[in-house]
Parts: structure tokens; sequence; C-alpha cells
């Protein structure tokens, strides 16, 4: 006799809960309705019945690990036998019993499409739509602001001769004579009395005896569309948008899909996008970074923000001005405007500023250069 552990494949300290998903795992895959036939499957099939029988009852389960498979021979309690299940039905029960008739939640049951069942007979008819995407463009404003934008899209929709019932007038929609309309037919496999979705009518309970000659009884037509896509401020490239039902039209009645839009922002000449903060590069002369100076800077929304420019401002220098940057899409606040100093060296000098150059230079001190002066102390501790 095997180790029970090990015919499921959990460890001695294994929960309850892990017991019997081991258990389920395996029962679905030798259950013998899935390998018609097949003796070895058949034989691991109850192996593994047996062992969880044993392991998902805590008296029984107690009683191997504390005697092993000797506790279940003749004159040593209750158990599943001691050469394991007598019959196919034993093995079965312990199934049904596993599953509870039911799965995962949801009104359905474990045996759903398990077989090739399924328990509602419109799912095999009834399809989802395919969903669509595309690609937009936008200027950069129009990220920042929002835009509303209109484009034109091709997808199949319910058809305009038939309204999407594929037949070519009511009269030519009759019920379904192999199932009566019910969408499924009941059927016996052993141990089981399931249903199976109707091979005629696929589920729909319903046949076409003479299909719309615009679709071809498909139900659908292809057909061109002018959209309206709203842009949304603060939209950045890379981001999706998704327009609910503007896909394909469904099958059978089912759903139709949805239309994903895909965002891609031209680049602006003087800003540049980091997250919902905005960056702008502010060149001021050497005259203007050294004795100050006050600047008007255009933000993305429009209008001007006031910067003011310290004495002393060195090359890199970055200003932040609070909530003029992009408006955050999901509606949490605006970023900031951070402008940039670039101190530019003056070019393609005259003779007389020159001269005044020079005469600064002669002027110039340490005191007026405190990055040079620590730069160059450091290279003497190097050398020194």
């Amino acid at each position: 006799m095997s180790d029970y552990y090990s015919v499921l494949g959990v460890s001695k300290g294994s929960s309850q809960d892990e017991v019997k998903k081991a258990y389920r795992k395996q029962a679905l895959k030798f259950h013998p309705d899935k390998n018609p036939g097949d003796k070895e499957a058949e034989k691991k099939f109850k192996e593994i019945s047996e062992a969880y029988g044993v392991l998902s009852d805590e008296q029984k389960r107690g009683m191997y690990d504390q005697y092993g498979p000797d506790a279940f021979k003749a004159g040593m309690g209750a158990g599943p036998g001691a050469g394991g299940f007598s019959s196919m039905e034993e093995a079965l029960h312990t199934f049904m019993n596993a599953f509870g008739g039911g799965g995962g939640g949801g009104g359905e049951s474990i045996f759903d499409s398990f077989f090739g069942f399924d328990s509602n007979p419109n799912s095999s008819s009834m399809r989802q739509g395919v969903s669509k995407k595309m690609n937009l463009t936008i200027s950069f404003e129009e990220a920042i602001k929002g835009a509303e934008k209109e484009a034109t899209i091709t997808n199949y929709a319910d058809c305009s001769s038939c309204n999407g019932s594929g037949a070519a007038n009511p009269n030519a929609i009759k019920t379904c004579s192999h199932c009566g309309g019910a969408g499924q037919i009941h059927q016996s496999r052993g141990f089981f009395s399931m249903s199976t979705i109707c091979p005629t009518c696929h589920g729909r309970g319903q046949t076409i005896t003479e299909p719309c000659t615009t679709c071809h009884g498909r139900g659908r037509e292809k057909k061109r569309q002018n959209i309206q896509i709203k842009i949304p401020p603060g939209v950045d490239s890379g981001m999706r948008l998704r327009m609910g039902g503007y896909g394909d039209s469904g099958e059978g009645g089912g759903p139709p899909g949805d239309l994903y839009v895909y965002i891609n922002v031209r680049p602006h000449q003087l800003f540049e996008r980091q997250g919902d903060d905005i960056i702008i590069e502010l060149p001021i002369s050497f005259s203007e970074a050294a004795l100050g100076a006050k600047k008007e800077m255009p933000t993305p929304k429009g209008g001007n923000a006031r910067i003011n420019i310290p004495e002393g401002t060195q090359n890199g220098k970055v200003f932040r001005v609070r909530g003029k940057g992009a408006p955050n899409v999901h509606g949490g606040g605006e970023g900031d405007l951070l402008v940039q100093v670039v101190v530019e060296t003056p070019v393609g000098l005259s003779d007389k500023q020159k001269n005044i150059l020079k005469q600064f230079g002669k002027l110039e001190g340490d005191h007026n250069s405190p990055r040079k002066r620590t730069f160059f102390d450091k290279v003497k501790g190097l050398f020194s």
C-alpha cells in the first residue's frame, strides 16, 4: 500500500485545504470519463480517492499518522477497506463529495466544461465581440488641457437588415427540433447525468430556415462609423483609453467588445514632461545671473508665471512654480513648472566689451567664485 501523502503529492503537515486542492487536481486528471478504457488511469483514480478518503477525515488521518496503513486492516477501526476501494462507485462517491457538486462559487458547477458540458445552454452561442485598438497622436497642448477628437473606425455591427437575428424575416426563425428549444441535450454517462449543448442550434434553441441575404445569417456586417474620443486632461504618451462597447458587436446576443485608444503625444518645442511636472529651460545672460533679474515664463496651460532670479544664480539652478505643471489624469491635483536656468557665456564680444571684462577680471577675488576656490583647494590637497 502506497503512502497516502505521497499519492496526493502533499506533505504530512499539509492543511485540509491543501489536501483537498491536491486531490481535486489529480481527480480531474485521472477521472474515468476523461480517460475512457484506460485501466491505469482507473487504478490511479481509485488510489488517490482512497488516500483522500483517509486524509480528509481528521479521525482517520490521526490513526493513519499513528499506525500507518496498518490502521485500516481488519480489527483496527473504520477505513476505506483493507485492500482499497471495493468498487469504482465508492471512488466516484468520494469524487462527488470532494467537489460538493459545486466549483469555486458564482453558482457554477465544478463540472462546467469538465467533460465538454456546460451549465449555461447559451454560453456557446453567446460570444462577446472582439475588442479593438487604435493609435491616436495628439499635441502637447491637447494632452495638458484635454480635447475631443473625431476618428473613423470599421467594426462588425448588428446587421442593418435583420437587426442581428441572422434571419431573412421573423418567420424564418424556428424552434430547434432537435432540442425542442431548450438549447441543450440531456445525456447519461456512467455515474453522471449531464447536459450538452445542442449540436444543431449550438445552444440558441432556435434555427434559421432562411438566412438574411445581407449578412448571410451571421447577424453582423462590417460598418464604418465616426466616433468622438474624449481626451481627459493630463494624458501622456503610452497611456490607454478604454471606450466600452466600441469594439465588434457580440454574437448570439453577446455583449460588444471595447475599443482601446493608445495615446502618443507630440514633443513640444519648449516644454518637456516628467510625470506631472513640466520642465522648461530659461537661458539668461552672465550679467543677469550675477546681478539678478525678473523674468516672465510661459506656462503649459497658457499665460505667464513671474520668476525672480536672485543675484549670483548658478547655471543649472531649478526654480519651482507650484501648480503650473500638468494636471493629474486621475484627478490628483496638478504638477509643478520646473524652470531650469541656463547661464550663457557671452559670444561675439566687441573690443569695448572685452576691455570691460578684462578690467572686471582684475577686480575679481576668490570670494567671487567660491566653487572655483574650493575646487583648486581640493586639487592642492591631492598633490600635497
